[in-house]
């Protein structure tokens, strides 16, 4: 595996992440219309049960994301999604020990989740809403820049590159310097290469062949492709029929150096890091 070229300690509010190795990131979406499990756990309740049981399979952070990002999703209100949010932010942060992460793009959002215990913005917009580097600035957490051109509702409308890899680094590379201009320094930034995000079927797969080649840009990656429709493409499976597509996928991110592997099945793919990690211990 990849060795780390950066700090390995990353503070995420009240708690540290270690990134000497790979952690797991469960998803838990708030919303009604995710392309896998839409509505499941908008309730607090229910959310909070599904938190609590991807803690216990072995989740170090939970994801909770109130605004369905996937192609041809609609745009909510800042409000609404502040509504989904923030309380169920506020019950994890009470009830469970794990760092929790927002996935939103909003201002208001971040500011006010930050104050009730999340400890990292994971943004796949890369913080270009107005306001956003500000907000993210604000809070002094850490934060995930995404990899996508366009937004989700025409994302996917011919995505065209001319050299992939180099596009996408030179991305990435731009919003570390927006977020160093506004005070958020290298060490607290993630870099999600945003698989599944103006990418086709080719993209995805070379993009994941050449990873390695963003730990140039010297920052833990995050992977996230649980599910997605790569993995349906490649192997002709909807939806419910990609864990074992989702798996082998999870397996090379650890290999090819990913810190944070992002997925809906947190049981599964911690036995994965677990293996691959005894393997990789061994004499």
């Amino acid at each position: 595996m990849t060795s780390a070229l950066y700090p390995t300690r990353l503070p995420c509010g009240n708690r540290v992440l270690d990134l000497a190795h790979t952690h797991v990131m469960g998803i838990l979406n708030v919303t009604p219309d995710s392309f896998s499990d839409g509505g499941r756990f908008s309730q607090r309740d229910a959310a909070l049960r599904h938190a609590e049981a991807m803690v216990v399979a072995g989740a170090t952070l939970i994801d909770v994301g109130g605004e369905s990002t996937r192609p041809g999703a609609r745009v909510v209100s800042p409000l609404e999604e502040l509504e989904r949010i923030a309380p169920v932010v506020e019950l994890i942060n009470r009830e469970l020990d794990v760092i929790i992460s927002v996935d939103t793009s909003t201002p208001a959002v971040i500011r006010e989740t930050a104050r009730l215990g999340a400890g990292l913005i994971n943004d796949v917009r890369s913080l270009r809403r107005d306001g956003a580097l500000d907000a993210a600035a604000a809070t002094g957490l850490p934060v995930c820049l995404m990899h996508m051109r366009g937004e989700p509702g025409d994302m996917q409308d011919n995505p065209h590159y001319q050299d992939l890899m180099a596009e996408v680094s030179a991305f990435l590379l731009e919003r570390m310097q927006q977020c160093a201009a506004v005070g958020i320094p290298n060490e607290r930034i993630i870099l999600d290469p945003g698989f599944g995000f103006a990418k086709s079927l080719q993209h995805n797969l070379s993009l994941f062949k050449h990873m390695e080649g963003l730990h140039a840009l010297g920052r833990p990656l995050l992977v996230g492709v649980s599910r997605k429709s790569m993995i349906g493409q490649a192997l002709g499976r909807p939806v419910a029929e990609r864990l074992y597509g989702g798996l082998a996928l999870a397996a090379l991110a650890m290999v090819k150096g990913a810190r944070i592997l992002r997925v809906h099945d947190v049981a599964e793919t911690i036995d994965v890091v677990r293996m691959i990690a005894a393997v990789e211990s061994a004499e």
